[in-house]
This record gives C-alpha cells, structure tokens and sequence, in this order.
C-alpha cells in the first residue's frame, strides 16, 4: 500500500512539535469503485487542514467534521460512506464515485504517545517495514475501539496495517537529462541515492532534498552503495564504459529492476561485452528503458522511466485502462 509517507510523516513531524493532536483516518472497508482502498489512511488538523486523501475530495470535508469531534472527544468513530447509485445523493455528496468505504477515525496526540505515527515515524527513518493494528470492534472486557498496537499478532478484531519504506531507487549517472528523473522520483516520495565519477555532476545542489550524491567510479559501486538495499537501478551514463561497468557491478546484486538508456543494439553489444555472466541480469533488464508513451524530451523521457518503475513495482504492465 501506498501510504505518501512523504506527505503524512511532516505534517504528523509538524503537530509534534505544537503539540496539536490529529485524527488519523482509516479506511477499513470498500466495495464498488473507490479513490482509495482498505488500509489507506490521511491526517487531519484541528484547525481542517490534511495530509493525504482517501477520495478524489468528496469525502474530505465531511471527515474533517467527525475528525474535530474525535480530536476533541479522544473517542474513536466509524463513518461509513456509500456513494453508489441514488444513495449518492443522500449523502449530499454528488461525487458519482459509485463505491462505498468504511472509514475509522482515531486521534493521534500526546495522550496516546503519537502512536502509530511515532513507530511508523523509527522504522521509516531507520529503514525498516513497521505494522500496526487497531480495534475496530468493542469486545466484552477488551479494548477500546480505536486501540493502537504496534507490529501486533494477527487476531481479531483487529485491523492491520503494514508498511514498507519507499522504494529505493539508484540512478547511475549524473548528467543534465537525469535531473527530471531524479525529481519524479523524489515528488513521488521514492529515496534516491545518484552516482557518477564526473565532479560537475556529483554537486549535491544539482539534485533535489534528501537525494544522496556519490562520487565515484562504477567500480567502486559496492564499496560506496548498499547495493541489497536498492529497489530499482537506473543505467545512463552516457559512457559506454561506464554503463558497462555499472551493468558488471549490478550482475550479482538482486536488484529486481535494472533499467538502461540507449537503443536496443546497444544493449546487445554491453551484454556480448560482459559475457556469459550477463545473462543472469536479462531477466531483469528493461532495455530500452522505459514506457512507450512517444517521449523525446527529457522531462518526457523521466516521465517514461519512472511510470515503468512504478508500473513493475506493483506488477503491472503499463497498458491502458480503457478498451
């Protein structure tokens, strides 16, 4: 699930330090057509102000109403919302969204220790997945609903959340046309580590906040780079030497996607370069890189590469949803 911890997390970093307590909003059910799906969630301020959507906008304002009573209340609250057909129009919502969704409403402050915001907050920093679950339904002698628990057991009623660090994405070479790249990457939340052995291209001030910028040669890959903690390598140097070199230092990682610039015949000619050892990376090599969306800019040619990466991430094949 994609939880835009890059949005979340600030603002969650912003209450902190105020001390203002936020509702957490959590989808627990959909049926039909829905913006978001189960185990989605957003903040939301006292003063309406919000970090992340769980519909189009429909949805948000009538939230914010139940939010400021949880806040206020510290009392967990169940909505449900159900947009299909002529029931559309009771909710007095006209979104014709036709999808229903079950949202829990919990507050998130002092009193509760920040929890889940605070765990999710450790992992992320330090890397690592985290999960929480909350109750959802009230039990003779158990817990409230609305009860947080960090990195549970599996039992009911409780509802689970889990969530991975974003990915990781190594972009190999530094140069003008990696730049667009680079910021897609970052806007989408993703971390982003670049490496190049050119000095004009390794200023950190190039790229955008929080980027990792190393200097160095492709044969020093490993010794600078964790390279078991990359989700997706981008190859485009520009260098043929250099492309071959990333290309070796990448054979033996598990790197599950590994992208290369250029047209296909040069493709072939890196991989004939590197051998029999290179068919281990073919599977995973997208070459060409890319979508074919008619991209011949830079910005459009990012554009191309980073739907690619999203689209392999979460299985998908890139094609269209119309037929």
């Amino acid at each position: 699930m994609d939880h835009e911890l890059h949005r979340l997390l600030p603002f969650y970093a912003d209450a902190r330090a105020t001390g203002e307590p936020l509702a957490l909003a959590l989808v627990l059910r959909t049926a039909g057509s829905t913006y978001r799906k189960h185990g989605a969630w957003m903040l939301i301020a006292r003063d309406g102000r919000y970090a992340g959507l769980l519909s189009g906008g429909c949805l948000e304002g009538d939230l914010r109403e139940h939010a400021f009573r949880v806040i206020d209340s510290g009392v967990a609250a169940r909505v449900s919302y159900d947009m299909r057909g002529p029931d559309d129009a009771l909710w007095g919502l006209g979104s014709g969204c036709e999808g229903a969704m079950d949202v829990l409403l919990l507050r998130v402050g002092p009193a509760e220790e920040w929890q889940p915001l605070a765990a999710l907050h450790d992992s992320i920093v330090k890397g690592d997945a985290c999960a929480f679950g909350v109750i959802t339904e009230q039990t003779t002698g158990g817990a409230p609903i609305g009860t947080v628990l960090i990195n549970p057991a599996e039992v009911a009623p409780l509802f689970i959340v889990r969530v991975s660090p974003p990915p990781h994405v190594l972009l190999l070479g530094g140069g003008p046309d990696s730049l667009p790249v680079a910021e897609l990457v970052v806007f989408l939340g993703w971390r982003l580590t670049v490496v190049d052995h050119r000095p004009a291209y390794t200023a950190s001030d190039r790229f955008p906040a929080g980027t990792r910028v190393i200097g160095c040669h492709a044969d020093e890959l490993a010794q600078h780079c964790n390279l078991a903690r990359i989700d997706a390598a981008v190859v485009m140097s520009h260098h043929l030497d250099s492309d071959r070199a990333y290309l070796a230092a990448l054979i033996p990682t598990a790197i599950p996607y590994v992208g290369l610039l250029g047209p296909q015949p040069r493709r072939e000619r890196l991989l004939a370069d590197l051998g029999t050892v290179a068919e281990a990376l073919r599977a995973r090599l997208h070459a060409p890189i890319g979508l074919d969306i008619g991209a011949h800019t830079p910005s459009a040619i990012a554009l191309s590469i980073v739907a690619e990466i999203q689209a392999v991430f979460s299985g998908r094949d890139g094609g269209r949803f119309s037929v």
